[in-house]
């Protein structure tokens, strides 16, 4: 076949000629595929987006436009027993905003606020333009917490856009300080952070609601009409056994006292014997839950369940009653008490003092805890041995949480027998080798004050809803007999012995009969007992007939008068108690008895004669069949010791601090006079000699007051005179 000429174009082909083929051209192909597949692609994307993961992008666009505002339900209100309202709700507003949609008027908003609100212009700033850890804008963020509505009205709120205006309750705390380390507090968010508040979060604190807001065409929020608004649940109320007049007394006596003996802190309980109800529950210093950033933060620490401390001698309690519950001891069983010092042979020719704080020869086991022996409650102890000792403590609770309802309760320290020293028998009989909280301690004696059978202490009563609908109920609950009701009977004519002729007599009150035991211990510093450093306490209940408060006081490192618990924890108890009885109305029912009558005519009130001059004041004390002596050369009273109200037996001694005439009050440039309460005899004067002072002392041992006052401003030369009482010899424990 030979090739043909191709035709010219425009050439008609001849008939039967062959077509000619165009030539095959790829790229075209490749680009019409290209365009078939994105197509494709697009179409499986739409289908993707609109029908399989729908409900995803319409979740996502919705977000755009919508959003979750938390309605914050109102916490419970927290009562006393009485029903009183010790802690309930503010409503407060709070802005919040969403940057996003505020957009480029962050600065006009940040204005705005700085000017309301007073902070810098930055910190608003700041929180507009906050992103989140993608780097996204955020939705949601708090302005203002918590603002009063007066101050919230300054912000019109409709004028700026993306603000969300709403409506918080704030925790009111009634009484400021007053039961404010044992209510607790709440944080920002209204969560409980410490105290009832913390312990009892989940019935107070409620359920939250929700509402979702949507941006209209102009950027204002409103409702959806497309979810429902969830209400929040309000929290449940809690009824406290809690008396808040008697919580108000134990505050005022406690500030009082550390005021007066210039301790460190104190504290009390106070609680029913019989339910474990406790009445009272304070700390002081304490702390203001509506002022938190004015106190020590360790405020917030309820030290009554929080902290221990080696109980000294009202721990003397659990060996008195091992002793009188085996039938060790017979209470007028006697007892050589070796004068005040009882040297204790120890292993490898070595030995050890016991001393008491005053020197007897001989006491009866009942004197002996009248007088708070440690001698006696040592040779006693060998009597008991160790596994009766310490299982009586444990019996009473000591080494055990109590179980109250409160958080950060801990066990204390009871070793085993095993892990017992050779002297530990003897030491742990008057309250040393041993750590308890005052909790532990008052619910040992409420257990005496019942008769022998120890409760568990309680603090909330009931939790209620807001129709008064009990959720949950608290009801008294028996650990179990700790003694015989004839043991608790033999320590309390013991522990009334202590008030009535013993180391508590500062504690008497005419027509009531009390019970009750002191305790002076030393504190551990850097690892050894100090001197100078104590811890004093008292516990007690009253009436004696008919048990109805146990309360236990302790005073941190008193300074000043005295640092024996019964010459500072027990008048605080005394006045504790006087207040209950005289002003609250409750304590109507307590017999006058005959012993009561007895007590009336050799116990004699104080009377107060400060102002007076010298010749009077004496005369009326001798009319009250008390005796003076007076103290400086003045004619007129300044002071005396014991003070007004104090109750002496009769024919015992005041001491009259007189106006010194060489001791005027001088000009601004005269010599301030030291304050010397509480130092050694010997430590005064060797500062009263380097100041150039005149010094008079009456007395031995510790200076419990002065004349002229500390402060005053004294010519050169004056006499200062030194009103000082005994020391205590011994080394371990007081009384």
């Amino acid at each position: 076949m030979t090739n043909q000429p191709t035709p010219p174009p425009n050439q008609p082909i001849a008939a039967g000629a062959e077509t000619p083929r165009p030539p095959f051209n790829g790229r075209l192909l490749v680009l019409k595929l290209a365009f078939a597949a994105f197509f494709v692609i697009i179409a499986a994307r739409l289908v993707q987006i609109q029908v399989i993961e729908s409900s995803k992008y319409q979740e996502r666009a919705k977000r755009q436009y919508e959003q979750k505002i938390v309605l914050p339900a109102v916490r419970g209100n927290i009562y006393d027993r009485h029903n009183n309202v010790l802690v309930s709700n503010s409503m407060f507003v709070s802005f919040a905003a969403d940057p996003k949609l505020i957009g480029d008027d962050a600065a006009v908003v940040a204005e705005k606020f700085s000017y309301v609100f007073g902070k810098p212009r930055a910190f608003y700033l700041s929180k507009l333009r906050s992103t989140t850890s993608s780097g996204t804008p955020r939705r949601f963020v708090w302005l203002e917490r918590r603002v009063r509505p007066e101050v919230a009205k300054r912000i019109e709120a409709a004028k700026l856009p993306g603000i969300v205006v709403l409506n918080e309750p704030k925790r009111l705390y009634h009484y400021d300080d007053v039961a404010g380390t044992l209510v607790g507090f709440t944080d920002v968010d209204n969560k409980g952070i410490s105290g009832i508040e913390l312990q009892f979060d989940k019935y107070l604190r409620g359920k939250n609601g929700s509402v979702i807001m949507q941006r209209d065409g102009l950027g204002r929020a409103r409702p959806s009409v497309d979810y429902p608004r969830i209400e929040p649940r309000d929290g449940h109320h809690l009824i406290l056994t809690i008396d808040l007049a008697y919580q108000s007394i134990v505050e005022e006596e406690l500030k009082r006292g550390v005021e007066r003996f210039k301790a460190d802190a104190a504290l009390a309980v106070m609680m029913n014997p019989k339910t474990g109800e406790i009445l009272a529950l304070a700390n002081y210093p304490g702390l203001n839950p509506n002022d938190l950033g004015s106190y020590d933060i360790h405020a917030a620490r309820n030290r009554v369940i929080t902290d221990i401390f080696e109980p000294g001698s009202v721990f003397k309690v659990v060996t008195a009653a091992v002793a009188y519950e085996h039938q060790l001891v017979a209470p007028d069983q006697r007892f050589n008490a070796e004068n005040g010092t009882y040297k204790v042979a120890l292993p490898g020719g070595k030995f050890r003092l016991i001393k008491d704080s005053h020197e007897h020869a001989w006491l009866s086991f009942q004197e002996a805890i009248e007088q708070s022996s440690n001698i006696v409650m040592a040779k006693v102890s060998l009597t008991i041995g160790p596994e009766r000792l310490y299982r009586q403590a444990r019996d009473f609770g000591f080494g055990i949480l109590t179980g109250i309802d409160l958080p950060g309760e801990v066990r204390g320290r009871l070793k085993k027998p095993f892990e017992w020293s050779g002297t530990t028998l003897q030491t742990l009989s008057y309250g040393y080798e041993i750590a308890a909280t005052p909790l532990q301690i008052a619910a040992a004696y409420a257990a005496v004050a019942n008769k022998g059978v120890l409760v568990q202490p309680y603090i909330v009563s009931r939790v209620i809803d807001a129709s008064g609908e009990v959720i949950f109920q608290q009801s008294p609950q028996t650990i179990r007999r700790v003694i015989s009701a004839e043991t608790a009977e033999l320590l309390t004519r013991a522990f009334e012995g202590v008030v009535q002729n013993g180391t508590a007599k500062d504690v008497r009150i005419y027509g009531v009969r009390i019970a009750g035991k002191t305790g002076t211990s030393r504190k551990v510093v850097d690892g050894k007992y100090g001197t100078g450093s104590y811890t004093a306490s008292f516990a007690g209940f009253f009436p004696v007939e008919d048990p109805q408060v146990v309360c236990l006081v302790m005073i941190d490192n008193p300074r000043a008068i005295s640092y024996y618990g019964g010459l500072t924890s027990g008048p605080i108890f005394r006045s504790i108690a006087e207040r209950m009885i005289n002003t609250t109305g409750r304590f109507k029912k307590i017999p006058r008895t005959t012993t009561n009558a007895l007590q009336a005519a050799n116990d004699i009130s104080v009377p107060d004669v400060r102002t007076l001059p010298l010749s009077l004041a004496g005369k009326i004390l001798e009319g009250h069949g008390l005796r003076s002596e007076k103290i400086g050369e003045g004619q007129i009273v300044v002071r005396q010791v014991p003070e007004p109200g104090k109750r002496l037996s009769r024919g015992e001694k005041v001491r009259l601090l007189l106006e010194t005439e060489n001791a005027t009050t001088a000009s601004a440039d005269g010599t301030v006079v030291p304050d010397l309460r509480g130092m050694s005899l010997r430590r005064a004067i060797n500062r009263l000699v380097v100041e150039d002072f005149d010094v008079k002392v009456r007395g031995s041992g510790v200076v419990i007051d002065q004349l002229p006052a500390p402060g005053t401003r004294v010519n050169p030369g004056s006499a200062i005179h030194l009103l000082c009482e005994p020391r205590p010899t011994f080394s371990a424990v007081l009384y």
